[in-house]
């Protein structure tokens, strides 16, 4: 019935927009089981990434049904700036939740020069998606936020609750704030 056991969909998530939805209700198409791999996972935040871990689990859940949630499983991914080492790290995570002899594969699109990490995981069978939803990226609508606004039309309805919740949490001021005071470009 699937082609995967699992496939492995990399990113920070931060949030998690209709692109992405997108291509986690395709990889459910295509696989048993989906991995998301939660990048900057480290237990701080800062204006690029605002959410914890445990937070982006809960917002992305909240997206899907019961069911698709029993088939979603997320490994966390600490920032390495080193390719070999990060490398290692994503795959001892998801081997640590992955049978042996599991078909495992990796999807996702090339957006630009950040997917080169796309290419690292040749054991893995890559599902390339074609750009979705216009190119959606994830730092516009971030930006966005920090001014105050919540773009309905690029979020489902999950991440649109989690974000107007998240709005009311001391922790945005402070987030705001930061964003407003520094240079827009660390956004990026």
């Amino acid at each position: 019935m699937y082609t995967f056991d699992y496939l492995v969909f990399i990113g920070r998530f931060q949030p998690f927009h209709l692109a992405h939805m997108q291509t986690v209700e395709i990889a459910l198409q295509q696989s048993q089981n989906v991995i998301l791999a939660l990048g900057s996972a480290q237990p701080e935040r800062n204006i690029k990434n605002p959410f914890l871990a445990l937070e982006r689990e809960a917002m992305i859940l909240s997206n899907f049904s019961e069911d698709e949630q029993k088939r979603i499983h997320f490994v966390h991914i600490v920032d390495v700036y080193d390719d070999e080492k990060w490398v290692h790290q994503v795959k001892t995570l998801v081997n640590q939740i992955t049978p042996p002899h599991a078909k495992i594969g990796l999807i996702g699109h090339f957006k630009d020069e950040s997917s080169y990490y796309l290419k690292l995981f040749p054991e893995w069978t890559m599902v390339e998606l074609e750009s979705l939803k216009s190119s959606l990226s994830a730092t516009p609508v971030r930006e966005a936020y920090y001014r105050g606004e919540i773009q309905a039309q690029a979020f489902p309805q999950g991440t649109i609750d989690f974000l107007q919740a998240f709005q009311k949490n001391p922790i945005y001021q402070e987030l705001q704030n930061k964003y407003v005071l520094n240079d827009k470009s660390n956004l990026k």
